[in-house]
């Protein structure tokens, strides 16, 4: 199967060095978010891969070759880096259809696409009269456009209403699941949470991860328990007894934190205390990913809330 694989990775644009040094790998049949502050290095690293920029060093290759060498690009790699890319004055139908011809894809493959990314009905506009999102989807009909075995995004969700941004999760899970290569980067944590297998997070041009999403998450983000009962003093006195520190909310329940339910819930059935509610409160990908950036981003609020550390 098809891989993006980069190796010692360097891009310098005079004395500011973009991307430094990166090496990893994006395997086929799942969605690897790619994921870091402004100015982190992660389009500049699209761009050296799609062969849009030369690297200064290292290497970038997509199932070992570089993107320039390819043939028919479009039938190994599909992308979209700009929904802007379309000229304004062509029809979504000939703009796609003149990328076809290019890479000598059969034109009926153009129908087929615009149907799935749902602006078939609309194919026959202008792309200047199109709205931010529907210019999404016709990047996307483009980057599927040869049935690719490589797909890269940059923030494919950008402009997509609630219907739209469903669609492409459900899509880029559809992906992965035929067995292609898909690199998704991204600013929105809850989108990429809802998408991704596996991390690959930049910070001033370099690697800061490289990992599945919950092993990334449970790394950074200690887990806690939230739980109701009837007898909070018992509760307290055992949960203590075995090394936690139970907390009373205001609201009457209670948190455990560095708990799990599958820990608190067998001590308070062997003890005999009613348990109302008992649930797992698991760290979530912004609070993670906002530990292990907040000392590498570019532009930080002063009052941004830290996430629980581990």
């Amino acid at each position: 199967m098809t891989s993006i694989d980069i190796q010692q990775l360097t891009k310098e644009y005079g004395a500011v060095r973009a991307v430094d040094r990166l090496t990893f790998q994006v395997k086929p049949g799942r969605v690897t978010g790619f994921l870091g502050p402004n100015g982190a290095g992660k389009s500049t690293t699209m761009r050296l891969v799609l062969g849009l920029d030369r690297p200064t060093s290292g290497s970038a290759t997509v199932g070992g070759q570089q993107y320039a060498r390819l043939a028919e690009p479009l039938r190994e790699v599909g992308s979209l880096l700009d929904a802007g890319a379309a000229l304004g004055a062509r029809t979504a139908r000939a703009h796609l259809r003149i990328l076809a011809a290019s890479n000598r894809i059969p034109a009926r493959r153009v129908d087929d696409v615009l149907e799935e990314v749902g602006i078939a009905s609309v194919a026959g506009r202008r792309v200047r009269t199109y709205s931010l999102g529907m210019r999404q989807r016709l990047g996307m009909a483009a980057a599927l456009l040869g049935d690719p075995p490589v797909l890269m995004l940059d923030e494919p969700s950008n402009g997509l209403d609630a219907e739209g941004m469903r669609w492409i999760r459900e899509l880029l899970r559809r992906l992965a699941d035929e067995g292609r290569t898909v690199l998704v980067a991204s600013h929105l944590m809850n989108e990429t949470a809802s998408y991704a297998d596996h991390l690959v997070v930049l910070g001033s041009g370099g690697l800061l991860a490289d990992t599945p999403l919950r092993e990334f998450i449970d790394a950074r983000v200690r887990p806690r328990v939230r739980l109701r009962t009837t007898e909070g003093a018992r509760l307290r006195t055992l949960l203590r007894a075995k090394g936690f520190s139970p907390v009373e909310d205001d609201d009457g329940g209670w948190t455990v934190e560095g708990a799990r339910v599958v820990e608190i819930g067998p001590l308070a059935a062997r003890a005999g205390i009613p348990i109302l509610q008992l649930a797992d409160e698991v760290g979530t990908l912004e609070q993670a990913y906002l530990h292990l950036t907040e000392d590498v981003a570019q532009y930080t609020s002063a009052t941004a809330p830290h996430p629980q550390e581990a």
